[in-house]
């Protein structure tokens, strides 16, 4: 299976993203995601049908779907392809159509001239008919009526009624182009401004596609190995290219640096400000900022496999999918169209036959209840705000894997903490040790032993002892979770790690490394790990908001509870294997909604298991995390406001399905009692999208912690 991901042109609403995923439904896709905010489509394809022809059976829909090198290269777009221009062409006729409304105050007896509002309402219709007209007749063919079907059929019956009283009945009282008119031309503002409000609610996920795009300074080298510096944009960059970084410059992609230091702003990526000191080796994440410092560095990753790359596709994907509670709004947006139509026939026919109200006025009262009613604000309440949310977190250092978890930490009650790199930085120092050898051999030997292991208790020793000689093995191997043994010339076998390989020695299970020869404990070696600095703000504060505080590590219990005890956590479970822990969330789940925090690695089947899994991650390791939630910046301190904003999208998108379902519920019969005119309805119409975005803003600014 390939993941595919389109930018497709032309969603006006929630029903055209359901018409796209139906169809590619149809074509025997999996894992559709369609994303109305921003026309993002991902979806798993297995090289059948061609993408050619699935392209092509989505132009037939009238959507346009775009690939990178189109979106780059598209500055022109066509005469009337755009709603703000579609707006300002049709808006001049309507005004003037409007003007007779003011004949009582002005004499502009001339507008009232029927055969002069036909000619400047047609240009109107026509220009509305090729975009309303072939958007609804292309949604109906889809099996999701849209929108679109409501303002055709309203300004088609207004312009059909008028014509026929201009043409057979020859009477004033039969026409209403102005009503054709103004439902086009306010429809087309209300799409603009909804465009507008849309790309507010991206600005922060905006901000981050931009950053992709940079130039840089290209190291080449010409016929007499004299360096020669080019500027390129970063597209263009291949991995080993070198390059060249100044102070003040954006980091144009992934890179590792090969000369120099620097201080780099990560704040794009991790919403952490403070500089970090970066010298040889060390990787640089693009969109960056080089504060301070000249560096000379090699590409290590381009194009979809960089760090910011990544970010912007997960947030992409987790704002197209759908929680629970969107989906109730989905299935009645399928239906919305047509029982709209029948509400508005049946108060045509209830206003002129039960009512005794005018022909005229009762078929004025069904338009205004088509053109009031509004599918989109169902279709669009939660992904608008999920985008602002995600946008929000993304910009902190956030990544929310699904649009799921948002909703889930409503439910939160417990939440379970690893020890080592998650409460502690997991950077080791050696704190005692204990030898019946020399105390030089026994460092040298442990030194020797511990570079075979990658463990971060190994690489803490190996760096306070790295001044130790070194001995040659013949033979060594890592034992996982257990140790190191190894072999020298003379036949001893050797061997460092926890308890688990003391077997019948006597001895306590209180120390963190045992070093044996040939079965024989010949000393031990204690370290300590520092806690973060951010840790007791963050359980105080889940203390604080009655959220159990649990450890769960696989650490010895005293050590444990020398942490626990300083961060105030409420329940320890020590010594546990992965397997263990599995279980023991596993447990704690069923009790109740239960997140775990690790460092995404070790602990990966414990994430996966926990109702929310949220893993404490450096960029580099992002791809190979499998958490719901991940904590950019390797760091708690993010942590309560992960939680704060999953709670308040959730909040938020209640608000806007109470607004979506309250507005269509109260506007529609107001409409039919005729207390509305078409023209005033279309403008309503307008500012619910408007409306419904504005509430959805709010969590840019919102306290959420």
């Amino acid at each position: 299976m390939e993941k595919i991901t389109w930018k497709v042109d032309g969603m006006t609403c929630s029903n055209c993203a359901l018409s796209i995923n139906k169809l590619l439904e149809k074509k025997g896709l999996v894992n559709i995601k369609v994303n109305p905010i921003d026309g993002i489509v991902h979806f798993d394809w297995d090289h059948k049908p061609s993408l050619e022809s699935i392209k092509n059976d989505i132009a037939g829909l009238g959507y346009a779907v775009k690939d990178d090198e189109q979106q780059v290269s598209s500055t022109k777009t066509k005469w009337l392809s755009t709603n703000k221009q579609r707006f300002l062409f049709t808006l001049p006729f309507t005004a003037i159509l409007m003007l007779h409304m003011l004949h009582q105050w002005i004499p502009l007896h001339f507008i009232a001239n029927p055969w002069l509002q036909l000619i400047l309402c047609t240009p109107v219709f026509i220009v509305g008919m090729l975009f309303f007209g072939k958007s609804a007749w292309r949604s109906i063919w889809s099996g999701v009526p849209n929108m679109n079907v409501l303002v055709t059929l309203g300004s088609s019956l207004a312009f059909v009624y008028s014509l026929a009283g201009l043409l057979y009945f020859k009477n004033a009282d039969y026409i209403f182009f102005e009503t054709t008119a103004s439902i086009i031309t306010l429809v087309l503002l209300g799409n603009y401004l909804e465009e507008n409000t849309k790309k507010a609610t991206q600005k922060a996920l905006d901000s981050l596609v931009k950053s992709q795009k940079l130039m840089a300074n290209m190291i080449a080298f010409d016929d007499k190995h004299q360096e020669q510096i080019f500027q390129i944009e970063n597209t263009q960059l291949k991995t080993g290219d070198l390059i060249l970084i100044k102070t003040g410059e954006q980091v144009p992609i992934d890179c590792k640096i090969l000369w120099g230091d620097c201080a780099v702003n990560e704040a794009i990526i991790t919403g952490e400000s403070i500089p970090i000191l970066k010298t040889k080796k060390d990787a640089l994440i693009g969109g960056s900022t080089i504060d301070d410092g000249i560096i000379k560095a090699q590409v290590t990753a381009v194009g979809k496999d960089t760090v910011l790359a990544s970010i912007i596709l997960m947030v992409q994907q987790a704002q197209a999918e759908k929680p629970p509670m969107q989906k109730l709004a989905d299935r009645i947006s399928a239906i919305f169209v047509p029982v709209v139509i029948v509400i508005a026939i049946i108060a045509f026919l209830a206003n002129y036959f039960f009512f005794a109200i005018p022909f005229d006025l009762s078929l004025m009262r069904a338009i205004a209840v088509l053109v009031i009613s509004c599918p989109c604000a169902m279709g669009l309440a939660t992904p608008a705000a999920i985008a602002v949310g995600l946008g929000r977190a993304a910009k902190k250092g956030i990544i929310f894997r699904n649009a799921t978890s948002l909703e889930s930490f409503k439910t939160i009650q417990q939440i379970v903490f690893d020890k080592t790199g998650t409460l502690t930085t997991g950077q080791f120092t050696v704190s005692d040790y204990h030898t019946s050898i020399e105390d030089s051999e026994f460092k040298s030997i442990v030194l020797s032993m511990e570079k075979y292991s990658n463990h971060p208790i190994a690489n803490g020793i190996v760096k306070d002892w790295k001044q130790a000689s070194v001995v040659l093995w013949k033979n060594a191997t890592e034992i996982k979770g257990i140790g190191v043994r190894t072999e020298d010339n003379m036949g001893n076998v050797f061997e460092a790690g926890s308890s688990k390989i003391l077997k019948s020695q006597n001895a306590t299970d209180s120390h963190n490394v045992y070093v044996l020869k040939n079965g024989e404990l010949i000393g031990w070696v204690d370290v300590q790990d520092e806690i973060r600095p951010e840790a007791r703000q963050v359980m105080d504060w889940f203390n604080q908001h009655n959220i159990k505080t649990i450890m769960l590590t696989g650490d010895l219990q005293q050590k444990a509870d020398v942490v626990a005890k300083a961060l105030g956590i409420q329940e320890v479970f020590a010594s546990y294997s992965p397997a263990q822990k599995l279980k023991k969330i596993t447990e704690l789940n069923n009790q109740k909604p239960t997140a775990m925090v690790g460092d995404g690695i070790n602990d990966a089947p414990a994430l996966a298991k926990a109702t929310i899994g949220i893993s404490i991650s450096d960029a580099a390791q992002l791809a190979l995390q499998h958490a719901d939630v991940v904590l950019m910046n390797k760091g708690l301190q993010n942590l309560p406001e992960a939680l704060g904003l999953g709670k308040h999208t959730y909040i938020t998108i209640k608000q806007n399905l109470y607004w979506a379902f309250s507005y269509n519920i109260v506007a529609i019969p107001i409409a039919a009692m005729g207390l509305l005119t078409p023209t005033f309805a279309a403008l309503i119409m307008g500012g619910s999208d408007v409306m419904l975005a504005v509430i959805s803003l709010r969590l840019f600014i919102k306290k959420v912690v």
